[in-house]
Parts: structure tokens; C-alpha cells; sequence
């Protein structure tokens, strides 16, 4: 019974050490930021009053708001969507052993290897307005150049899909996984009942991956709503504020504005709305697991 009972003891204090890391750079930053938020702090000075909530009104009457959240959820569900259709489709095409198939997993997964910043450098000197690879080749071609860096929502969808692109890899590797649990047992059934490659696909295969599913859908809905840094490469969340999100805009207002309290204002914000988005998409896609 002692032995039990130290056992026990032993490993609640094996606990401790994550514990403290959760509450050093989880809980105390969230606590700071919600403090730092009802006060005026330009994030330098260590004056600053207590001003309760004006960050928050500040933040919900200022009219370029509802364009930055508008963006920040084009960026978050469209890369979502785009990620999962398209990682699905290569899985599903890549699905054996060829040394073809594994060059081409790779080539795909590449991407990801490269720090998003530098990706969106790499994309913003190909469609760079003037001496941009895109442009060059248009004018050889003797078509009419574009400038797809300032066009508003077209160039918001272009950073998704350039996001999109860079991690598609992953959900793409994650559903391969997903794949080759299947038991083949359950393909040759279907055949033996007479259901096409289609429908076995939708009503074998699908229901088992809703495990793949969720995790793709949640770890990439958290990562795009809070995408910043090809943004910034790209064009720096301009023209004005045609393609700002949460993060690019709380990233100005802190270093730019030097105004932390709003910034931390916006920062709580998109954490409750990245929180929400995703325990929402977790619950609902628990629901509909089903065990292998």
C-alpha cells in the first residue's frame, strides 16, 4: 500500500514542472495582457492610467474593424477549407508505395520546411508590381501586366491560397496516416456488397477519417486565424487596411502606434475568437467520429 501510495506521490510531483511552465507562459501572460488592456500603456513608459474599458469600445466603433475580422476569417476558414480539400485529394492520390508517389509527398510537403516569412517574400518578388517574375513574364509575352498586391480582397484571397499552399503538406500527410489504419477488410466488403470505388470512398473511408478530419480542421483553423507573417512580407497588411488581420493589426498598433493597451485589447479578442471558432469545430466534429 505504501509502495502504491508513493508511486502516486511520486508522479502528481512529476507534475509540477509542466504546471508551473502552464501557469508561467499561459496563464500569467493571459492575465497580463487582460490587465494591460484597461489601461492607456504605450508599451514603454512606466506611467500609465487605468482607463477600464474605452480599448474595448475604442476597438468595437473603430469602422475599419469589421473589415480587419472579415479578412482575419477569410484567411482562417478559406486556408481551413482550401488545406483539407486539397491535402484530402493528394492523399487519397498518393496513397501507395511508388518511389514516384513518395518524390511527390515529399515535393508537397516541402513547403513547409521554408519560414513562412521568407515564403512570403519569395511570393511577393513573383508578383511584385515592377520587376516582379510575374509581370516579366506578361511583358515578354506582351499581355498587359497586374498588380495583384493591392487589390483588396483579390490579394487577401492570394495570401490565403498562398498559406494554403504552404501547409497543405501537413493535412496531406495527416490523412495519408488516417488512410492506411483503414482496414482493407472493410474496402473488400463494400466491394463484395457492390458499392462502386466512389461509393466506398464516401461511406467507408470518409466516416473512419473523421478522426484525420478533426485534427486537420482544428490545428489549421488555429494556425490561419492567426496568420501573420506572410501578411507582413507580402504587403505589411496595406493597402491601408485592405488586408490587415487581427495579428498584423495588433503587431502595428503595439510597435507602429505605440499604443499596447489596444493592442492587448485586440489581442484578447482574437484569442476568445480563436478559442471559440475552434472548440465549436472540435465539439461538433467529436460528435461525429466514429471508432475504427
Amino acid at each position: 500500500m505504501k509502495k502504491i501510495l508513493n508511486s502516486k506521490y511520486i508522479i502528481n510531483i512529476m507534475y509540477l514542472p509542466v504546471v508551473c511552465l502552464f501557469l508561467m507562459f499561459i496563464v500569467y501572460p493571459l492575465i497580463k495582457g487582460v490587465s494591460i488592456s484597461l489601461t492607456n500603456w504605450n508599451g514603454y513608459s512606466e506611467k500609465f492610467a487605468f482607463i477600464g474599458t474605452e480599448n474595448y469600445k475604442k476597438m468595437f466603433s473603430d469602422r475599419n474593424f469589421s473589415l480587419i475580422i472579415k479578412n482575419t476569417l477569410i484567411y482562417g476558414i478559406g486556408s481551413t477549407v482550401l488545406q483539407n480539400v486539397f491535402g484530402l485529394i493528394y492523399a487519397v492520390l498518393l496513397d501507395n508505395k511508388s518511389r514516384v508517389v513518395g518524390f511527390a509527398r515529399a515535393a508537397i510537403y516541402l513547403p513547409i520546411m521554408v519560414a513562412p516569412l521568407i515564403m512570403g517574400y519569395i511570393w511577393y518578388f513573383m508578383f511584385e508590381p515592377v520587376g516582379g517574375a510575374v509581370n516579366d513574364i506578361l511583358t515578354l509575352l506582351n499581355m498587359e501586366t497586374v498588380d495583384l498586391l493591392t487589390k483588396g480582397t483579390t490579394t487577401v484571397w492570394l495570401i490565403t491560397f498562398i498559406n494554403s499552399y504552404q501547409y497543405v503538406g501537413f493535412a496531406m500527410m495527416v490523412y495519408l496516416a488516417g488512410l492506411q489504419t483503414i482496414p482493407e477488410d472493410y474496402q473488400e466488403a463494400a466491394k463484395i456488397d457492390g458499392a462502386t470505388s466512389t461509393q466506398s470512398f464516401f461511406l467507408v473511408k470518409m466516416p473512419l477519417l473523421i478522426p484525420s478530419i478533426t485534427v486537420n480542421m482544428v490545428t489549421n483553423l488555429i494556425g490561419s486565424l492567426k496568420l501573420f507573417d506572410i501578411i507582413i512580407a507580402m504587403t505589411n497588411g496595406g493597402p491601408g487596411y485592405a488586408t490587415q488581420s487581427l495579428s498584423t493589426m495588433m503587431y502595428q498598433l503595439y510597435f507602429a502606434k505605440q499604443d499596447a493597451g489596444y493592442a492587448a485589447a485586440m489581442g484578447l479578442f482574437m484569442f476568445l475568437t480563436i478559442a471559440a471558432l475552434s472548440i465549436v469545430t472540435l465539439l461538433w466534429l467529436r460528435r461525429k467520429e466514429v471508432e475504427v
